[in-house]
């Protein structure tokens, strides 16, 4: 079975494609962008040619130089590198996966296709599984994103007994606001050590806001009545 070095948590950076004006990839910054994230922001995991690197945009061959640019640069930096493969064909999405293999990247993930969408747990399934048998040395993941795809077969649901169907699974990218269906899957799934990566940053941002709103005026609160109530200090540093 395949096994990460360790396993992938923390924070993975999902990289840009840069390009330069004329809509070339701009192959030249990716060495000062794998510094960046490493030195400037202490972050050793990518996930390449995914939604924010708009990898279903680019050909074949584009997705192929990008995932070799990033996997050469960043060895001896980066932890590790995961690329997406997934693909409206089979075909292609398993020969990129067999590539990346080939160049010695440490994880594949996969998208659900989106045009034919899989109508069942089991055709999506059948669909990864292929995929999967095409580079069986590398952690295997799934890509969630509804939102995106139309596909909305619940996560949950789909990793119930995956493993079975898909040896090499190795987690989950969830990139969806589904809360209850995220925390069933983490829940569901805690024996298995899977590697659970929450994708809506934004949603990530905003809770965090109204997070910090709640806790000052709770302070705000508190403060009006601590003459009548001796409930200790209300300072929270990270407010001001």
């Amino acid at each position: 079975m395949a096994s990460p070095k360790k396993k992938l948590q923390g924070l993975v950076a999902a990289t840009i494609t840069p390009m330069t004006e004329n809509g070339e990839i701009n192959f030249s910054v990716i060495g000062q962008y794998v510094d960046y994230l490493v030195k400037e922001q202490g972050v050793k995991n990518i996930f390449v040619n995914g939604t924010t690197g708009e990898g279903l945009s680019l050909s074949v061959s584009e997705r192929r130089q990008v995932a070799e640019e990033w996997v050469t640069k960043g060895k001896d930096k980066l932890d590790q590198v995961v690329i997406h493969v997934g693909a409206l064909s089979l075909k292609e999405s398993q020969e990129l996966a067999q590539h990346a293999a080939e160049i010695g990247a440490d994880g594949i993930a996969v998208i659900a296709p989106f045009f034919l969408k899989p109508w069942s747990k089991d055709v999506l399934i059948n669909f990864l599984k292929e995929v999967a048998a095409a580079a069986p040395a590398l952690p295997f993941y799934y890509y969630h994103i509804p939102a995106l795809t139309g596909v909305k077969i619940r996560a949950e649901e789909l990793l119930d007994g995956i493993q079975d169907k898909i040896p090499t699974f190795q987690g989950l990218k969830f990139s969806d606001t589904d809360l209850l269906d995220f925390g069933q899957c983490v829940d569901q799934n805690r024996q298995q050590q899977f590697a659970f990566l929450f994708g809506v940053d934004e949603f990530c941002i905003q809770r965090f806001i109204n997070f910090v709103v709640k806790l000052e005026n709770s302070k705000l609160k508190v403060s009006a009545n601590q003459r009548a109530l001796p409930l200790g200090t209300t300072d929270f540093p990270f407010l001001h």
